[in-house]
């Protein structure tokens, strides 16, 4: 949000004179029958954690964003008592005639004071030329003025005690080099004098407490109160989200528009609403996060705390231009993979888009969470019921099997042509007594965790009536029921009576699906057991950094083959194969008679990174006679594939015994620090990229879920007459990397690619891995 180069603002050099107040009651507000330059129109008040890794500190300027941010001066901002508007504009509009008239005719309880230096008054309320000039103390001063004069009104505002500002003002940051540097001394200035600040470039804050009644932001609406937080980055979405909340019946608790974030950033404001009673799910739209860190712990505990929902749109899904990576995790770990990560750790659930969002805030913020995943249809329509099915297993539900004693009760309440198991179908020439019936039969039994009744609008459908029906129903039934009333003008009325009833409705049953789907997730996120943070006890570090240092050796990045890895991953207690380092066909025929089992020989060669493809792995050797073959045979692969290549030698190995193949990897997030990676194994990973990321260091709670969320879990769980995989040994595995990578910055990439896990309480086996160091 840019202010024209319109927009007519002076910035004051002298005091104002003969300052006066003079009063008149509330109702007087709207009228222009007084002198306007004489009237200053007051309103009253109504009413009165985890370790953390050195690296993956914040910034400096970071960790003092937050340092004096505390809920009692965010309160100066979201309950002021008083408000300043410096750049009130006297025409219609622009940012600072809609912002002022916004504060006074949505009757803001306290004083609002127009500051305008070139105006007698504004919209009949007497103006002041600076802030010095107005008479009082100002919680809040709101800034619409040039970027160039805002430090000079900072000044202004600091040395008048103004307890918050509220910078709507463009032209910092976000337009590069002169204005990323006024932001910075912006930034420096209310930290230093501990003032919060909200933006710069942003649309404002609401707050629909009738106790405040605050919009001080220049949208053309006022949100309804609700129990809804938003905040965005995005002023110009938050105009589209008023509307669209609007038309859905969806109230706000506090409405955020935070821009830059300067000062106050989006964890800063999650703290504050987390304490906030009129708030209780909260959504956000972001496009960046400040510290991912302080994310984590501190969001991490607002929910697993409170339990408050919190859902975000991150913008930002498709990946930055490609860069070169050295290794499978590298290549498959793009900076969305790490927002993934960090959301799914802090307990906040990620959407993709405006109306999912939504649909999710609709149903937690009107209805109860479900205690199962089990969900009944009603419906009138065959075809209607079956999508709704399809939707439900395909998010994860299960479909309830009604009790005998529920059909029995629909049979008697429901025509002899009409499906009295799940997906129950009413029959098209239903009407709103059978529908009332059929919803309350099927939510009361035990079997039912949720509901969803779709409505297809017929010729005998009674629409509203059925809408008004399906309160009355589900009253006092403590599970979550969504509406699928089909098409749009044909069932408006009905939508409206249900949305206004707290019932949400979604235009196709897929939606409300969804919505369902991610409540019951949620539920199953904030029953996490407490979460623990396994310190292993076994692990020479000091080895481990004397082994990169010398590989390093004053270099600033080295590749570590596999047999230079097997010293460092031995000091964190990995699982690892017999082996040997042969130079010779001769000394590859010894070590394997002396093995005395079949091998594996393996390519020794910071040239060759993806052994495999190069020929440079053989499986399955025995004897002698075989392993020298092999040692002749690598050689003119890798010759061939890899011209040049320097070759430092064969790894032999024994066999891996039998197992799933799976991968664990880590990389290094620029702003965030390491990132695990944890898959389905083998040469096909970047093709089929089942995979799922996690921030380190990682509670053990977080490994096991990040195990299990892969799409393929199934493999691991016993497929097919095999027997469960180990996953016990893969969490542990992963919990070793994970204090391995936070304890060494200069491991910038890690595969193990294959680890081969075998039956479950037998452990798993590190068949492959390499390693990139950087310099830090």
């Amino acid at each position: 949000m840019r202010m024209g180069p319109s927009m007519a603002w002076i910035c004051p050099l002298q005091p104002a004179q003969n300052d006066r107040a003079f009063h008149r009651p509330r109702s007087a507000v709207r009228g222009s029958a007084f002198p306007a330059a004489r009237l200053h129109y007051t309103l009253h008040r109504m009413v009165g954690p985890a370790p953390i890794c050195h690296y993956l500190q914040p910034h400096p300027e970071e960790r003092a964003m937050s340092d004096h941010v505390v809920t009692s001066q965010l309160n100066a901002i979201f309950q002021p008592s008083s408000i300043a508007v410096v750049g009130a504009s006297t025409r219609a509009g622009t940012v600072g005639n809609d912002l002022f008239r916004n504060l006074l005719f949505n009757e803001f309880n306290g004083p609002v004071y127009p500051v305008n230096p070139k105006a007698n008054n504004v919209l009949g309320v007497h103006a002041y030329p600076d802030l010095p000039s107005v008479p009082g103390e100002v919680d809040l001063a709101v800034l619409i003025v040039p970027a160039a004069a805002v430090l000079q009104v900072v000044d202004q505002a600091i040395a008048k005690g103004v307890k918050s500002l509220v910078v709507i003002s463009a032209g910092f940051k976000e337009t590069g080099g002169k204005g990323a540097e006024l932001e910075r001394q912006l930034r420096d200035k209310v930290r230093a004098a501990k003032i919060p600040l909200i933006g710069p470039n942003c649309l404002g804050v609401i707050n629909t407490d009738p106790a405040v009644r605050m919009n001080a932001a220049f949208g053309r609406k006022m949100p309804g109160p609700g129990n809804l937080a938003f905040l965005s980055q995005s002023g110009a979405l938050c105009t589209s989200v008023l509307d669209y909340a609007e038309e859905r019946h969806m109230g706000f608790s506090k409405f955020i528009s935070f821009g830059n974030k300067a000062d106050i950033n989006e964890i800063d404001l999650l703290e504050y609403l987390a304490k906030d009673p009129t708030t209780d799910v909260i959504a956000m739209y972001l496009e960046d996060i400040s510290d991912g860190r302080r994310f984590i712990e501190t969001v991490g505990k607002i929910f697993w705390e409170t339990h408050k929902p919190m859902l975000c749109l991150k913008s930002g899904r498709t990946p930055e231009g490609a860069k070169a990576v050295s290794s499978h995790t590298g290549s498959l770990a793009g900076s969305d993979a790490v927002y993934d990560a960090l959301l799914v750790q802090s307990g906040v659930q990620r959407v993709d888009t405006i109306s999912e969002l939504f649909d999710s805030a609709a149903l937690y913020c009107n209805q109860p969470l479900p205690r199962g995943n089990r969900v009944a249809i009603i419906t009138n329509a065959g075809g209607p019921g079956i999508m709704a099915t399809d939707s439900a297993v395909r998010f994860g539900l299960k479909l309830a099997e009604l009790s005998p004693a529920t059909q029995e009760k629909l049979k008697a309440a429901l025509p002899p042509t009409a499906s009295l198991r799940n997906p129950v179908d009413v029959i098209g020439d239903a009407r709103a007594d059978r529908y009332q019936a059929a919803v309350q039969t099927v939510l009361e039994d035990d079997q039912v965790d949720m509901g969803m009744v779709i409505l297809t609008p017929q010729s005998m459908t009674e629409v509203e009536e059925t809408a008004a029906g399906i309160p009355d129903a589900v009253r006092g039934i403590k599970k979550p029921v969504v509406c699928a009333f089909m098409g749009a003008k044909d069932v408006a009325a009905g939508v409206d009576i249900l949305r206004q009833a707290g019932i949400p409705n979604y235009p196709f049953p897929e939606d409300g699906m969804r919505s369902l789907a991610a409540a019951e997730r949620l539920v199953a996120l904030q029953e996490i057991p407490r979460r623990e943070m396994r310190l292993f006890q076994d692990l020479d570090v000091e080895k481990a950094k004397s082994l990169i240092a010398k590989a390093l050796d004053g270099q600033d990045k080295r590749y570590l083959t596999q047999s230079e890895c097997r010293p460092l991953l031995e000091c964190y207690g990995l699982p690892l194969l017999r082996s040997a380092v042969v130079q010779t066909a001769d000394e590859a025929a010894d070590a394997a008679k002396s093995f005395g089992t079949p091998i594996v020989m393996k390519v020794m060669s910071e040239d060759v990174v993806h052994k495999f493809d190069a020929g440079g792995v053989l499986l399955n050797i025995r004897g002698p006679e075989e392993a020298a073959n092999a040692f002749q045979k690598i050689t003119q692969n890798v010759g061939k594939a890899v011209p040049g290549a320097r070759i430092q030698g064969m790894l032999i190995e024994e066999m891996a015994g039998k197992g799933a193949e799976v991968i664990l990897g880590a990389s290094r997030d620029s702003q965030f620090g390491p990132l695990m990676m944890f898959g389905l194994g083998g040469t096909l990973v970047e093709v089929l990229k089942d995979v799922s990321f996690r921030l380190a260091p990682m509670w053990r709670i977080s490994a096991e879920r990040m195990v299990r969320q892969i799409r393929s879990f199934k493999v691991l769980d016993g497929f097919r007459g095999s027997p469960p995989s180990d996953v016990d040994a893969i969490v542990d595995t992963l919990l070793r990397l994970s204090e391995m990578v936070c304890n060494h910055p200069e491991i910038s990439e890690l595969d193990i690619n294959p680890l081969i896990v075998h039956a479950q309480g037998e452990g798993c086996s590190v068949a492959d891995s390499r390693v990139m160091l950087r310099k830090p």
